[in-house]
This record gives structure tokens, C-alpha cells and sequence, in this order.
């Protein structure tokens, strides 16, 4: 009986003593922080999107554009009469389109870079 006594005792002391751990000691509340998963920006891409200056070689790799995409990537480069597009096996989409008047042979690559010639 003295030992149930006793360890019921020690068991309040020591719940009296962590007191209520939804308060701070200010008083406030201990949920506001931070998120630790959030991020402002990302902190890495995951595929290197920088633009392919002109007349540099293609990057050969899985394309997951759809030929629409591909067309209006050529289209946002400034090129118009974007003729049929086909995908070679590299996974470059390859066409005829007019720039300036002139028509050329342009190529989409994975990134979504185009190029000429």
C-alpha cells in the first residue's frame, strides 16, 4: 500500500513539475514557427532550364513535349508557318518553319531550347 502511495505521489510531482506544455514560458503558444518544409523558393531544379544560345548543338534526351507543345515552343521563338514536327530518336522534335521571311529547319530539344539550322 505504501508503495502504491508513494509511486502515485512521485507521478504528480513529476506531472506537476513539466506543467503544460501547450504554453511557452511567456505564455504564448508553442505551435507558431516556422514550417520546416516550406521554402520561399526552390531551392534546386531538377532539369537545367537555362536557354540554349542559338546555333548551339541540341541536348539529346527523353522529350516529354507533345508536338502542340513543341509547335508553340517554336512559335514563342518567334517563328511562324510551323510546318509538321517530327521527333528523331534522340528525342529532338525536328520541322520547317519561317523566321524574318526566311524559311529554316528548327529543332526543340528536351529543355524546350530551339534552334535553327
Amino acid at each position: 500500500m505504501i508503495r502504491t502511495v508513494m509511486a502515485l505521489a512521485a507521478t504528480a510531482a513529476l506531472l506537476a513539475a513539466c506543467g503544460d506544455s501547450s504554453k511557452n514560458a511567456e505564455g504564448g503558444d508553442n505551435t507558431n514557427g516556422p514550417a520546416v518544409a516550406a521554402s520561399e523558393t526552390p531551392r534546386n531544379e531538377a532539369v537545367d532550364t537555362t536557354p540554349t544560345a542559338d546555333g548551339a548543338a541540341q541536348t539529346p534526351g527523353a522529350n516529354s513535349f507533345t508536338e502542340a507543345q513543341a509547335r508553340s515552343a517554336i512559335e514563342g521563338a518567334g517563328y511562324g508557318e510551323v510546318g509538321a514536327l517530327t521527333q528523331d530518336a534522340s528525342g529532338i522534335w525536328k520541322g520547317q518553319a519561317v523566321k524574318d521571311g526566311k524559311k529554316a529547319t528548327v529543332s526543340v530539344d528536351y529543355k524546350g531550347a530551339v534552334t535553327a539550322g
